[in-house]
């Protein structure tokens, strides 16, 4: 099957092909090398009146309209006044859940902090005891209601994360769930453990029991089905410290799960410091970081990933994103879309947030949530840039006037059609 974009206005995040044995090695690259970082970030290479042909799923090739070669193709579509991009690589969510907790909103707009609430068993214990009591299939029925609805809206890979079940069946139907996902949908999809993610009610005079269990009963069994790529912690006060997050992390690593934390959201944790220690893929939230946080990711090889969409919805101060691409750093966004602190997996509700509200400019913003997205989640060899031989996964927007647009007409979707291959 060949389909061919014609007449495209703006060919968005376009990447010069590179010899078969540069691209077969460029796993071998640091993340610093397969990333956008510094002011490399403001650059977003675009090709002006373009054309993209699409072959068996993947791009082929693409260019400019004036020198568009004598072609065959099954399907044509004229692209006038459209901009096509890489869809958005979605490197941070929580997407499979029981239920909302909006009765939660309307306790925060009364004063209640989110560590007050979760100190009353609500938060993440809500959602695990919601969960524990959902049907499988019932949770797998609106979990892929809310990924068609994310995909609607730009997304073309994203991570899922367990965490609300908190005991091994319920780890084990979220990780389940999100196989099944990635069984019936288009796009790739990343499956992270995250049974620490709060202490269950039964074990908050037992933290140490229930960090056994996670090593000893519940990794054995999903490191032999297979069940997850990454492992990751909530290192916060009040949750899992740094000595108990790098165990569990260590823990993970000898199943082969690389490391993710939740870091630094509520406090200076010593989360960033611990992600880089562990070699983990990224740390991400950030609200807190000091020059302290950032000399620690200038020296390792983890992805900065700002959640500035859970910062939003609680009220919490934004992450320093200036001061992160100004030292030279990469910086991923993600959505953290998930039924507490951030109920949206709207991408590009995201870069409205991270243009106003981080400063970022759209061409860093798309730049974070594209190729660095894709680095975030080790799929930046078939997605984040238009690039031949990479999975033809694109948005194709409605007539907009420019890429600054997508942000700026924040609450809206620019996306007319997702192609997935």
């Amino acid at each position: 099957m060949r389909l061919l974009l014609t007449n495209i206005k703006q060919l968005c995040q376009t990447e010069a092909t590179v010899n078969d044995a540069e691209n077969t090695h460029r796993h071998e690259l640091s993340l610093r090398q397969r990333s956008v970082n510094g002011k490399r970030m403001a650059v977003l290479p675009c090709i002006d009146n373009a054309w993209l042909l699409v072959e068996n799923g993947l791009i082929h090739s693409f260019g400019e309209m004036a020198q568009l070669p004598e072609t065959h193709a099954d399907e044509t579509i004229d692209a006038t006044g459209r901009l096509v991009l890489p869809a958005w690589c979605d490197s941070h969510t929580h997407l499979v859940y029981a239920a909302p907790r909006d009765g939660e909103f309307t306790d925060r707009i009364k004063g209640v902090s989110y560590e007050e609430i979760a100190k009353k068993g609500g938060g993440i214990l809500n959602s695990a005891r919601m969960l524990n009591e959902m049907d499988e299939e019932e949770l797998y029925r609106q979990s892929e209601q809310r990924l068609h609805q994310v995909m609607a809206q730009g997304t073309g890979a994203i991570e899922i994360k367990s965490g609300y079940g908190l005991c091994l069946e319920g780890e084990l139907k979220m990780l389940r769930v999100i196989r099944k996902l990635k069984e019936n949908n288009p796009l790739p999809i990343k499956a992270t453990f995250l049974a620490a993610h709060a202490y269950p009610i039964e074990y908050k005079q037992n933290k140490e029991g229930y960090i056994n269990l996670i090593i000893d009963k519940m990794l054995p069994v999903i490191a032999n089905e297979g069940l997850a790529d990454y492992m990751d912690v909530f290192c916060e006060e009040g949750f899992f410290g740094v000595p108990e997050t790098e165990r569990l992390l260590e823990a993970g690593w000898k199943y082969g799960l690389k490391p993710k934390i939740h870091a630094n959201q509520l406090h200076y944790s010593g989360g960033v410091q611990a992600g880089v220690k562990c070699n983990a893929l990224s740390v991400d939230h950030l609200e807190y970081v000091s020059v302290k946080e950032i000399d620690a990711l200038k020296s390792g090889n983890t992805m900065p990933t700002l959640l500035p969409g859970a910062a939003f919805f609680l009220g919490m101060q934004y992450q320093p994103a200036r001061m992160m691409i100004d030292a030279g750093l990469p910086v991923c966004l993600a959505t953290d879309y998930n039924p507490g602190s951030c109920p949206s997996g709207n991408v590009p509700l995201l870069l409205a947030i991270a243009c106003t509200q981080l400063k970022m400019t759209p061409e860093e913003a798309i730049n974070a949530v594209t190729i660095n997205g894709s680095v975030a989640m080790e799929l930046d060899q078939v997605m984040g840039t238009i690039k031949r031989g990479k999975k033809a996964n694109l948005i194709f927007t409605k007539k907009i006037p420019s890429l600054a647009f997508i942000p700026y007409d924040y609450g809206n979707n620019p996306v007319e059609r997702m192609i997935f291959g």
